[in-house]
């Protein structure tokens, strides 16, 4: 594929933006090339300003379950953007959205509205602190929680894809209240309770773990979480930025059946644009300004573009029979894959419609066996599937996500291209 107008739009770019990005994965350095610049995009589609088609796995890092450009998105926003976009004052929108929210994931009986799942998942920790009066956490190694200083600590997503375990900029004293087990180890954590348990404010976990990769729990660990935070009378925040509305309605916690104590939630619930949200019990969210004494804000929190397209995408996904069939395509679609690339020494590793081809044998169970995995090889095949029209996350440490748009012939090329590789 002629991709010159990319390649010269990169180097234009990196004189006015740091590195040429505004996101540090956009860059494609890991995978061994330069920067994409789309033109537009329509359901599963997208196309760069060379006019270059891609079937799109990436979806914005798992925002459009309704597909890029949805037209009942789209019209909704039209409307919505003729009355102003933003007005440092209260709609009937942000209501009606955060009605919605709880009605679907009844464990955020209060939701506050922020602009990204950094803003949600800092708060939420910042919460929990103020409600337990307690100042550690705990969080897993390979789960990215957003840039806030404070979670940049063994995290995966883009840190991974850097090879960067922390950040420069970021005071040691800054995370030092931030404790860190091996995803799906009981033992670490049991560890770390025996010794912290009474100063331990909140566990933090995807329960999809999804930026290391998809990484399912095993031997219940989720539930183990939700026993020993009881135990401790520490709380259990689910951050399901990218898992939220994702695998069900209810978000991971009901795919599990496990109810954690606080929830972030973001991407999906913003229908394209940014908007993110945090929530919990009512005894819990009462700590929040202006009611309690934990300070949080925001100039655009709640806009109404937001919230418009938040609700435009929620009532898609309310219709009948929506996951079973996106779900029941995916993992279809999944087997098949993994058909095709287990006899090349590669795994799938997957959780309902969100997947990642793993460059080792086995399915790594947490970061440290992920961190095994072959990155030049996953390069290699990735920047196949690009030269064919196939656009997956750029990063062996990033989910790739099946949506309602992606029909069974997207699906079958996409399985007769790999079979190329």
């Amino acid at each position: 594929m002629n991709r010159e107008l990319s390649y010269k739009a990169f180097e234009e770019a990196r004189q006015y933006i740091p590195g040429g990005v505004n996101s540090p994965v956009r860059a494609l350095r890991a995978v061994g090339e330069s920067p994409l610049f789309v033109d537009h995009a329509k359901g599963v589609t997208f196309t760069d300003i060379d006019g270059n088609e891609y079937i799109d796995f990436c979806l914005s890092w798992g925002v459009f379950i309704a597909g890029h450009a949805n037209p009942v998105v789209q019209e909704a926003v039209q409307k919505a953007i003729l009355n102003g976009t933003s007005y440092g004052i209260p709609t009937l929108l942000e209501t009606q959205l955060a009605r919605k929210v709880s009605e679907l994931i009844p464990s955020m009986q209060q939701v506050r509205f922020v602009n990204s799942g950094t803003e949600a998942v800092m708060s939420a920790v910042r919460v929990a602190r103020g409600f337990t009066n307690r100042n550690y956490i705990v969080k897993f190694e390979g789960c990215y929680h957003g840039h806030a200083d404070h979670l940049l600590v063994a995290a995966g997503s883009g840190v991974a894809t850097c090879g960067i375990t922390s950040s420069a900029g970021v005071p040691d004293g800054f995370a030092q209240y931030t404790l860190v087990a091996p995803f799906n180890d009981k033992e670490a954590v049991d560890r770390i309770f025996s010794e912290y348990g009474d100063i331990i404010a909140a566990v933090i976990v995807e329960p999809v773990p999804a930026n290391m990769g998809v990484v399912p729990e095993k031997n219940g660990f989720l539930q183990y979480l939700r026993d020993i935070t009881l135990r401790y009378e520490a709380l259990l925040i689910f951050d399901e930025v990218i898992t939220g509305f994702r695998l069900t309605l209810g978000g991971a916690q009901k795919y599990y059946g496990i109810t954690p104590d606080l929830t972030t939630v973001g991407k999906i619930v913003g229908g394209g644009f940014p908007a993110a949200a945090f929530g919990g019990r009512k005894e819990i969210m009462s700590m929040l300004a202006p009611e309690g004494p934990v300070y949080q804000a925001g100039t655009l929190s709640g806009n109404p573009i937001a919230m418009t397209a938040g609700l435009a995408t929620l009532s898609i996904l309310s219709e009948k029979d929506i996951y079973n069939n996106l779900n029941a395509k995916a993992e279809k679609f999944i087997a098949e894959l993994q058909n095709i690339l287990r006899p090349k020494g590669i795994t799938i590793s997957s959780v309902g419609n969100m997947f990642t081809p793993f460059f080792r044998k086995e399915t790594p169970t947490n970061f440290r066996e992920v961190s095994q995995s072959n990155q030049k090889e996953f390069a290699r095949f990735w920047r196949y599937m690009l030269n064919n029209g196939v656009y997956l996350s750029p990063s062996q440490f990033e989910a790739n996500f099946v949506s309602i748009q992606h029909t069974e012939k997207y699906l079958s090329d996409v399985l007769e291209i790999t079979k190329g590789y």
